[in-house]
């Protein structure tokens, strides 16, 4: 298991278009995804379930892979996350 912490910077937080591009990141990896904000924990290939974490911007997310993709996967979804998404920083 491979995991690491990154602050959302974006300014909408995961929501919407940014946790959708997370989630299609997400998807392409064969190692199970979690995402955990505020002690609650998310499946980070589930839309629904991401956005039920509500996380805003300046919130420190954990996010975790087991698998046999787990460096590239938590490298990859912390990159986004750092470049915000797709959306302004």
């Amino acid at each position: 298991m491979r995991e690491a912490q990154v602050t959302v910077k974006n300014k909408v937080g995961l929501h919407a278009r940014p946790a959708a591009t997370f989630v299609q990141e997400a998807t392409k990896f064969k190692s199970k995804i979690n995402i955990e904000c505020g002690g609650r924990k998310a499946d980070g290939k589930s839309i629904l379930q991401v956005l039920s974490l509500g996380v805003k911007c300046g919130s420190l997310i954990v996010i975790r892979a087991d698998g046999e993709d787990e460096d590239e996967a938590v490298e990859k979804l912390v990159y986004m996350i750092e470049a915000g998404l797709g959306e302004e920083v």
